[in-house]
């Protein structure tokens, strides 16, 4: 079997494995093409593009466009979420984030139709993004202990960005994932017991901000000497900040360092001092307690949606298989953390 025939893999400057059928490439290279030029404005050759493994909910594309390094973002067949932003909001969002000065990829363009699905096209950082890299490997032990403070800041930026720049997301609410659950009609104790410890326990209410959505490691570009992007804003909407703030701290996003708390890199405690003294917020340690339980309940929750595309063979994908048997071990979590609280 040669190289043209089978599935190519690799890996690129970005840290993610790639794996792309011939088939595919010949489906859309020339819409690449055409699509690339347009948004660029001249006439372009571009490299074949290359499938970048990883993303359970959108296509991730790499090409270079005249030796440009670009990331082509591709809908998918379904969504993690109902709530998940179109690609065009997503895009609306990093062009807002980006004139803002949040490290995001520069913006090129939104295309309507790429291929049958809607896209959008940045820049392609060079870096690490997979999470077990980036936790584990001596040669980002620096970045390491850069990232806690680099994150805070990076946050308490995208926190700042005034509401009247993106009118169209809405808010979210606590009893959005109760009505998530309840869709699959099936017990989740864990779960369960976890959404009736936060309506118990709520803290007082904040002020929504302009939140990602998905905020951790694993969702951010890394190089040696720390943060270089903030990715996939296909969740942002308006929330409480603290939100935000702790759903790095959701042991799943630690990729098995678990006693750095702050995603596998680090401790809380100097992430949550950069942020306040940015801020001004005086977001308390309790908070951030609260909100990480809601963050597992949220990912819990998120798991089962993504099994749910695999068993029902909307999207059928050994990852998403995956993803939710994992959903057990995000459930566990929530045991642990709330048998801390006292809930026995």
């Amino acid at each position: 079997m040669n190289a043209r025939t089978a599935a190519r893999r690799s890996t690129i400057g970005s840290g993610m494995t790639t794996l792309t059928g011939t088939a595919m490439i010949a489906d859309v290279r020339e819409p690449f093409q055409r699509g690339i030029a347009d948004l660029l404005g001249r006439e372009v050759e571009i490299s074949e593009p290359v499938l970048l493994a990883g993303g359970a909910s959108k296509e991730a594309w790499s090409v270079d466009a005249d030796g440009e390094p670009l990331l082509v973002r591709r809908a998918a067949v379904g969504v993690i979420h109902r709530h998940t932003l179109s690609l065009r909001d997503e895009y609306a969002i990093l062009e807002v984030a980006h004139a803002a000065g949040v490290k995001v990829p520069r913006p090129y363009g939104y295309l309507a139709d790429l291929a049958g699905r809607e896209a959008f096209v940045m820049e392609r950082l060079e870096g690490e993004t997979i999470g077990r890299r980036i936790v584990q490997r001596p040669e980002l032990e620096r970045a390491r202990e850069a990232l806690p403070i680099q994150l805070a800041e990076e946050i308490a930026k995208i926190h700042a960005i005034p509401l009247a720049e993106v009118p169209f997301l809405e808010e979210a609410r606590l009893e959005r994932m109760v009505e998530e659950l309840d869709d699959f009609g099936e017990p989740h104790p864990a779960i369960e017991l976890g959404l009736w410890w936060l309506r118990e326990n709520r803290p007082p209410a904040r002020p929504h901000v302009l939140v990602h959505g998905d905020f951790r490691i694993g969702n951010v570009v890394v190089g040696p000497e720390g943060l270089r992007g903030v990715l996939d804003w296909e969740f942002a909407h308006l929330d409480e900040p603290v939100r935000d703030l702790a759903f790095g701290l959701v042991r799943a996003w630690r990729f098995g360092v678990d006693d750095k708390r702050l995603g596998g890199v680090g401790d809380a405690e100097p992430y949550l001092e950069r942020y306040n003294e940015l801020t001004g917020f005086d977001v308390r340690p309790e908070e951030l307690d609260y909100w990480e339980v809601a963050g597992n309940v949220g990912w819990a929750i998120g798991c089962l949606t993504q099994a749910q595309r695999h068993l029902s063979g909307q999207d059928r994908s050994v990852e998403l298989a995956i993803l939710g048997r994992l959903g057990a071990e995000v459930e566990y979590e929530i045991l642990h953390l709330l048998e801390r609280k006292g809930v026995t």
